[in-house]
This record gives C-alpha cells, structure tokens and sequence, in this order.
C-alpha cells in the first residue's frame, strides 16, 4: 500500500543536560512557530458547500464547489480524507468549467456508518456509485479521480453497473504492482507513526516536517481531517471556525517555512513514540487495523483499469513505479500518462497536495483534450506522456 510509503519512521532521541533557560526558550519559539506556520485552515476557504449525504443509514460527508460543467468525483487515499483535495479543486476551478464533489471514504474523515470496518474494495466502490447517484442525474457526466486506495477504488466504481454517466477516469501514484509488492513493508511503516499529537498545529509540523505532505498550505487544511480529539471523538476539522472573509484574505499571506525540511531532536522529541497513550489528538482510522483488505484493493488493478470504457489517463510522481503491464499497454496507446519527473523533491506519493497548480495545469489539460469541460482561462497545456 504505497498512500504511506514517504511517511517518517525514524525518531530521535531527545536531548539530554538542556539548560533551563534555553529549553523555556525554545519552547516559546516553536508555539509561536506553530501558531504562525502550521495552524489549521477551514475547509471554506476552498469548498462553497459541506453537505452529509444520507444512504440506508449512512452519513457521507462531501465538499462541493462550482454547480456546472461535467461532476468531478474526488476520492482519497487511506487514511487521508475529502480534503486532501483542496487546493486541487479551487485551482482547477479557476482553469476550467467544472463541478467538484469531495467524498469522505467509509471509515474516513466525517463519514459515519453502521460498519465503518468493512472496507472491502467492494463495499468502498459502492459507497462511491450510491452517493454519486443520490447527488447526480444520470445526465451529469462524471469523471472519477482517485489517489492511491481511491484510485483503486475509481477503477472498481468504474465497472460498477450502477454508474452510467463516466466519461473520465482518472488514478493518482498507485499501480498493481508497486503497491502491492510495498505491502510487506507496511505494517512496520504504520508502527513507526506517531499514534497521537498534543494539538492540531503539531500534527500539522508532523505531516510535512516528516515527509508525508511537502505542502504546508495544503497540509493546514487536509491534516486536520486525519485526527479526531480522543476525548470527543470528534473529527478536529469540527474544531475549526469557518472563516470568516476578513479571516480567507488574511490567510492568502503565505508564511515563510523557514527551516521547515530540518528537524532539530529538541523538536522531534516533542513527538509521542508509537503506543504513547498520551496525547489530545489521535488518528481518525487505525489503519494498521484494516491489513485483510490490503491485498484485494490492489489486485488485479491494471487489468481493470486498462479495461474501462472512459478516457484514462494516469498520474505519477516518477516513471519508476510503472509496472510491466501498464508500461506495455502505455506504449500500445492504451491510456494518457504524465509522470511529475522534473518535480522530484517537491512532490511525493500526495502529488496532488504537493503541486495541486502543477497537476491542474495536466487536468484542465486533459478535460479540454477530450472536450469533456470548457477552458475559462489560458493555461499552458501539458503534453500526455511527458
């Protein structure tokens, strides 16, 4: 499973004989840092409407924006949430004539059901076909994009008979076989994770000081939909104020990340060891949990990927992870490909979080390509194959 293959799993032992004084000290310069850099952004500032869809039971949570153009169903990665897709969305937004609906997984983010455990693929891409439906005529053409798990899962809703309006699939840094031959390695991954943070802006400075998110911008507002207060059990984007107008210009002033890739052992140590019961804050889906599901999400990928009617086209972070199989059927003409090569150090598997203006440059791209959506502004236009 390679949603967390660029997570950190070493950790420093904290310093030893630190002067008071100092200690008190740098305790002040990193909250003021935390307050600055890593505070938590609201969902408003990039989506215009929060909306739970109700289904046998079930609440979905989704975040929408525009109301025109073809529905671009949004689908994220294990252990992320619906607003990993944030700064994608309003940046594609302003490049072409789109719909945006960004839904929380079963077991993920705000979304509640009866069996939140049951995370087979199969249960997870109906999920996505039935509030697809619950929200969409049959005449809204529907693009599904996914990222990791949810690209898997793009691919199943893909076939599923239910969905008869895909015009457009789109899968984000997952392949058959890199993912699944990263399995083994994963459970070890997921124990080296802190297993709680003492407040939202130090899960924040985790996400990218660790490696997991490059984007400070993007991590301000996806972060926050990963954890859930262990007291309430409350995700902690309910803990967030909407903004308010005066608030969104304001939080447009990008802070300075100065010295954001280097993390000194004073400020590692403030991290809580895997296990640590302590701690304010805690993940929202124990995925170490989830293992029986791993393989099946995985197999089979490419053959049904490849197999899909709609427009294809895939997105990597390096050509390195193109297995066999997609290699040949690529060269056949088989399916659109860009991999972010030249973006190397700036993007890892979250590639979508980490360049969001650079991969809406390759959809908007895409969507004028195939005429599935209307240009509003002139944009450089990306090659496929690059």
């Amino acid at each position: 499973m390679s949603m967390e293959k660029y997570l950190f799993t070493s950790k420093l032992p904290p310093k030893t004989g630190l002067n008071s004084g100092a200690g008190a000290q740098s305790t002040r310069r990193r909250d003021m840092r935390s307050k600055l850099e890593f505070s938590p952004v609201s969902w408003d500032k990039y989506f215009t409407g929060k909306n739970d869809v109700l289904i046998n039971g079930s609440s979905f949570r989704t975040y929408t924006l525009g109301d025109s153009g073809p529905a671009i169903v949004l689908l994220h990665g294990g252990g992320y949430s619906a607003l990993s897709w944030s700064l994608l969305s309003a940046k594609l937004a302003e490049l072409v004539e789109c719909q945006f609906l960004a839904l929380d997984l079963r077991g993920h983010g705000n979304t509640s059901t009866p069996s939140d455990d049951d995370l087979s693929i199969e249960t997870l891409a109906n999920d996505v076909v039935e509030v697809i439906n619950a929200v969409y005529d049959e005449s809204t053409p529907i693009i599904l994009t996914g990222h990791s798990l949810g690209g898997s899962i793009a691919v199943h809703a893909g076939h599923h008979p239910n969905l008869k309006s895909l015009i457009g699939l789109v899968v984000i840094d997952v392949v058959e076989g890199t993912a699944l031959s990263a399995l083994s390695s994963m459970q070890s991954i997921l124990r080296g994770r802190p297993q709680c943070f003492n407040s939202v802006e130090e899960a924040i400075r985790w996400s990218v000081q660790s490696g997991q998110l490059k984007n400070i911008d993007s991590a301000r507002v996806s972060m926050p939909g990963q954890i859930k207060n262990l007291n309430t059990n409350k995700l902690a984007t309910e803990e967030i104020q909407m903004d308010t107008p005066e608030e969104v210009e304001e939080s447009k002033i990008r802070v300075p990340l100065a010295g954001v890739e280097s993390i000194s052992e004073e400020e590692e140590s403030q991290f809580k060891v895997p296990g640590t019961l302590h701690g304010k804050y805690g993940w929202r889906i124990d995925l170490r949990a989830t293992e029986i599901f791993w393989p099946a999400w995985f197999q089979g990928l490419s053959k049904l990927f490849l197999s899909c009617e709609a427009q294809k086209l895939l997105l990597l972070a390096s050509l390195d992870r193109l297995d066999t199989d997609l290699t040949v059927a690529q060269m056949q003409g088989k399916f659109e490909i860009h991999a972010f090569e030249q973006s190397r150090g700036r993007c890892g598997h979250a590639i979508h979080e980490d360049i969001p203006d650079a991969v809406a440059e390759v959809l908007a791209t895409y969507l004028v390509r195939n005429m599935f959506a209307k240009r509003k502004h002139d944009f450089p236009s990306v090659m496929p194959c690059c």
